[in-house]
């Protein structure tokens, strides 16, 4: 079957990365590993503050090796070797994993919600959470600096971090692709920076590479206790950039991440955090800022401080990708209202713009600027978030590695007895942070939990409420023989999100006004589990009899609908004769009552009247020509 030349999916090339691997290499290392890359900034400091840990030998070796790893079993072991290997077609993330899995695993009937789909939105909504406080922790530290050059420019922290926020969001419609070749040469710089101080520094105390042992992460558990467990809360800040990783798998490839990765991010980071405990080792009065004391006061700091705004600015991005990716997958899975995508690349189907994703999180994180004032505050709400989303995205890969994978119950289980043994104490150590910050990515978790929640909930009902109001083909092409109504000339377009039966628009229609057009595609656009539909799968058209056809068209869940290319398509395909503009697409409004009566409560049904009301319009989400839509309401009560 031929397929509209507008789709978006290329035939074998779906979720594939063309240009040379060095430039998708370039371009993740400007995306991809930004948060994770300026962890080095904050994460040891607040390691120290932890109040029964002094500044011995035996302490900084513990921390140097929690550290060490921390990024070793967390980020390379768990994300970047085995959670990548989890991708749909190219693309990575929570949202991706799970549509890996059987339907019966994602969905329930009557408006229900499948558990392993409770889950995915849990996660999904602490990381959008994350993606909150990422920015706003990023960027304040590196200002922070500035005040240990000089005393004097304190007060010009807060709003240099607000104008560079302001700055960030204003350049995302750009792309990440364009934004990661701008970036990419920046982060060079910087790992090489940092990988390169902590070497210098360790010149001074070679023997802090011992560290690199467990013996010694064992040894300080050994001696500190369940309390001493407590540091875990801050050792989570160095790999908070794992799950934006996965996640922006689908900007640059498997690939390219891993190379940057295990090349440069890695090795720099590890030189990084033995550097900062040999300086603190060499010199105790370092621990109060053990990365900026690396270089002497004066000229030094603040070209440190100028290289490190910059980093931290790229640092912010990997969280922004991922919160467009994760924005577009849970709108085109129904976890969302449409809002407006833009695709930002004409090779690379992952890199894309949520307009109203970027200007909310810019107000969020500027918000939390001038609420917190200081990245110390800040390191207490972050951590919680990501270690959830850690420990969700585990239980659902055991998931895809029993049910999607093939292998034996035994295995997956035993593989998520040890993810979770990574995960959970990250998770627990943060929770004792809830009421000095933590509160706050939970806070914003649980809200983004049951809008997702809601809606989706709310669109099952509502498509079974349309489903019961239609009819079978058979009783209405009987009914329009019956009682012949008026015949338009043109084809009606009427879109229904069912593909049996007829549609309650279409019954009204004839029923109320007794009017149908002389051709009419019932039209379902379906959201495959893919992240792009292959151009012989893209559409499905079926004659029903009386001038009336059934249109079937598929896309991923990374694709835009272009449905008027379609129904061109469509047309030629079913041998009519009928011109763009003799088109008229007819599509159903309703509005809701919200009250006790129906299946959803009333504060719920309210609030998912609100999302449907402020939802993208259907024509612009849809690419229709909006002359040629016609819009028939009635009232619903779920």
């Amino acid at each position: 079957m031929s397929t509209p030349p507008e789709a978006h999916a290329k035939p074998g090339t779906a979720g594939a990365h063309s240009g040379p691997v060095a430039g998708l290499v370039l371009g993740a290392l400007g995306v991809v590993f930004g948060d994770i890359g300026t962890s080095p900034l904050y994460t040891f400091q607040e390691c120290l503050h932890h109040p029964h840990l002094d500044v011995s030998a035996a302490n900084i070796y513990g921390v140097v090796s929690l550290l060490f790893w921390s990024l070793t079993l967390v980020v390379t072991l768990k994300y970047v070797a085995l959670l990548m290997l989890a991708d749909n077609r190219g693309e990575g993330g929570i949202m991706a994993l799970v549509t890996l899995l059987p339907r019966e695993y994602r969905s329930a009937p009557k408006g229900r919600i499948a558990f392993v789909s409770v889950l995915v939105i849990a996660g999904a909504a602490l990381l959008f959470g994350d993606g909150v406080i990422t920015p706003a922790i990023s960027v304040l530290s590196a200002m922070e600096g500035l005040g240990i050059a000089n005393e004097g420019l304190k007060p010009y922290i807060v709003p240099l971090t607000v104008g560079i926020l302001v700055g960030l969001f204003a350049i995302q419609r750009q792309g990440t692709g364009s934004l990661g070749r701008l970036f990419g040469p920046v982060m060079v710089a910087w790992f090489l920076c940092i990988g390169g101080l902590g070497l210098y520094s360790t010149l001074a105390w070679p023997g802090i590479w011992a560290a690199l042992s467990p013996t010694y992460a064992l040894a300080y558990f050994s001696e500190h206790g369940l309390p001493g467990a407590a540091i875990l809360g801050s050792v989570v800040l160095a790999v908070t950039g794992g799950e934006a990783l996965y996640a922006d798998m689908g900007h640059f490839g498997r690939r390219p991440i891993r190379i940057a990765w295990l090349a440069v991010a890695y090795p720099c980071l590890v030189l990084s955090y033995a550097g900062q405990g040999a300086r603190i080792l060499s010199d105790p009065s370092a621990a109060s800022n053990p990365f900026f004391s690396q270089v002497p006061a004066g000229a030094w700091t603040y070209a440190l401080v100028a290289l490190a705004a910059g980093a931290t600015v790229i640092a912010s991005q990997g969280l922004i990708s991922a919160v467009f990716s994760l924005t577009h997958q849970a709108i085109r899975l129904g976890y969302l209202p449409r809002v407006l995508t833009r695709h930002t690349s004409s090779e690379v189907e992952g890199q894309i713009y949520v307009p109203l994703a970027n200007w909310g999180l810019a107000i969020a994180c500027i918000t939390l600027v001038l609420l917190f004032q200081e990245s110390s505050k800040l390191a207490a709400a972050f951590g919680l978030a990501v270690s959830g989303t850690m420990g969700i995205t585990s239980a659902v890969f055991f998931y895809v590695t029993w049910k999607v994978w093939g292998w034996p119950r035994w295995r997956s289980a035993l593989l998520l007895v040890a993810l979770l043994g990574l995960d959970l104490p990250f998770f627990a150590a943060t929770c004792l942070k809830f009421f000095d910050g933590g509160y706050l990515p939970f806070l914003l978790g649980a809200g983004l939990f049951v809008i997702m929640t809601t809606f989706f909930a709310g669109r099952a009902l509502l498509s079974e409420h349309l489903a019961a109001s239609g009819a079978a083909i058979p009783d209405f092409l009987a009914e329009i023989k019956r009682s012949p109504p008026v015949r338009l000339p043109g084809l009606g377009v009427v879109m229904t999100a069912h593909g049996s039966g007829i549609p309650a628009v279409l019954m009204r229609m004839t029923r109320r006004f007794h009017v149908l057009h002389e051709y009419v595609f019932v039209l379902t656009a379906n959201t495959e589990a893919a992240p792009f539909v292959e151009p012989e799968a893209r559409l499905r058209v079926e004659p029903l009899g009386d001038g009336l056809f059934r249109v079937i068209v598929s896309y991923g869940y990374m694709e835009d609908p272009v449905i008027a290319s379609a129904v061109l398509h469509a047309i030629r395909e079913a041998g009519l004769v009928v011109s763009r503009e003799q088109v008229t697409y007819v599509l159903g409004r309703e509005s809701f009552m919200a009250t006790d009566r129906g299946q959803m409560s009333g504060v719920r049904e309210a609030l998912f009247a609100f999302l449907s009301r402020n939802a993208a319009d259907p024509s612009l989400y849809f690419q229709l020509p909006p002359q040629q839509v016609l819009e028939i309401g009635t009232r619903v009560d779920l």
